[in-house]
């Protein structure tokens, strides 16, 4: 279950992050609502996923999957396309969250 609960937290926390531009420094009462209720939900699901996954990998895989995907949402809906310096940046952040979970034993699947 830690790594469904990883999926639901950084989705959460896509969508809480993706959501603070449209809050406009928080004087946009929905989305700033989305921004809060998508980080609690997040942290709260971050928490469970440490039960059965350790810190340095649950962080590692959250907060890489979430710039990666939060670049992708800003690219759709607020065309702000990465330059080629910034897709190389992602490609060795998921590259080095691949080769953590195919090669650690810290990982535990």
């Amino acid at each position: 279950m830690g790594y469904w609960y990883l999926a639901i937290a950084t989705i959460a926390e896509v969508i809480a992050t993706s959501a603070l531009k449209s809050s406009e420094e928080f004087t946009k009462l929905v989305p700033s609502l989305i921004v809060v209720v998508g980080y609690i939900v997040a942290f709260y699901f971050l928490a469970l996923v440490l039960k059965t996954v350790p810190i340095g990998i649950a962080y590692a895989i959250w907060a890489g999957m979430g710039i990666v995907l939060v670049a992708i949402v800003a690219a759709v809906i607020y065309k702000q396309i990465p330059d080629l310096p910034a897709l190389i940046g992602m490609t060795l952040i998921i590259t080095g969250v691949a080769v953590m979970n195919i090669f650690s034993k810290t990982v535990s699947h």
